[in-house]
């Protein structure tokens, strides 16, 4: 006789929802994000975000309890750099391009990591329709609609700093609690965004109205789907959890059509889906480790 309540749902069935719930939660607390933009700009509001960020996690894994070794702090210091340097990144790209192409190019990061990582001859066609993608969405034409040169480079870069993240974050996190690694990791990107966005917006970063709106945004983008991506990568498998997060630009451009009224172009949606494309196929092809 079988122990599992049949009318229970399977782990793997409640980890999908929350997976997509995350996503959706990312996506929407990006929205609310670019709202705060015409008063503080791209980066007085990565100041903001990433210092509640800081605060709500330090809180929650207190990693003071913890007696790091040089060599740790100085992992920890990489990982949150360059986790800073994303989201400022990021959010400067997303003041000047639509949220789905943002999220679409800077998804090409850890798409590259994954397939660099492997040698195999199908991993080259992810690559290429990956490339395809990217070349569609980049404004050498009129059929890719008006984009933004410098937004374009700033998703490049962030795309970039998400593969070092990923790659330094795993460092980080071999010999360190990921409660620990994730909160000072956190506090070191807000270190480094927080004279960013005082340079960039002054004073009016203690505009208490902006608080409610940050303190959201720090939930929403940070401490929610975090949770809610550690509950699911433990219940699903590695490449079935890729292949949802794959969704991801799809969602950002879903939000960005709800949330902000942006409008993409049958090219640029082409695109998307090319890049989508690639990374479902890698994470699909990806062999069990």
């Amino acid at each position: 006789m079988s122990s599992q309540d049949p009318k229970r749902p399977s782990p793997i069935a409640v980890a999908i929802p929350l997976l997509l719930a995350a996503m959706g939660s990312i996506q929407v607390g990006a929205s609310i994000a670019k709202g705060l933009f015409p008063m503080v700009g791209a980066q007085g509001t990565t100041a903001l975000r990433l210092v509640f960020s800081s605060l709500i996690l330090l809180a929650f894994w207190r990693p003071w309890r913890h007696r790091l070794t040089r060599q740790e702090l100085r992992a920890i210091v990489v990982y949150g750099a360059s986790l800073g340097v994303m989201n400022l990144t990021f959010y400067l790209a997303l003041a000047r391009i639509p949220l789905g192409i943002a999220v679409a190019i800077e998804f090409t990061g850890p798409l590259a990591v994954a397939i660099l990582s492997s040698r195999r001859p199908i991993d080259f066609v992810w690559a290429l329709l990956a490339i395809a993608g990217v070349l569609l969405i980049l404004p050498l034409s009129g059929a890719s609609g008006t984009l933004d040169w410098v937004g374009v480079a700033w998703a490049l870069v962030a795309g970039t700093c998400w593969a070092l993240y990923i790659l330094f974050g795993q460092k980080a996190g071999a010999s360190v609690h990921g409660g620990t690694a994730a909160s000072l990791g956190m506090l070191v990107a807000a270190l480094v965004a927080v004279p960013v966005g005082v340079a960039s917006a002054g004073t009016a970063l203690l505009n208490p109205s902006l608080m409610l709106p940050a303190l959201g945004i720090a939930i929403l983008s940070s401490a929610l789907p975090y949770s809610l991506e550690m509950f699911a990568l433990k219940k699903l498998p590695t490449r079935t959890f890729g292949i949802l997060m794959s969704l991801e630009p799809a969602l950002g451009a879903l939000a960005g059509r709800v949330f902000l009224a942006e409008q993409l172009s049958v090219t640029q949606w082409v695109a998307v889906g090319l890049i989508i494309s690639a990374s479902v196929g890698s994470a699909a092809s990806a062999r069990q480790r």
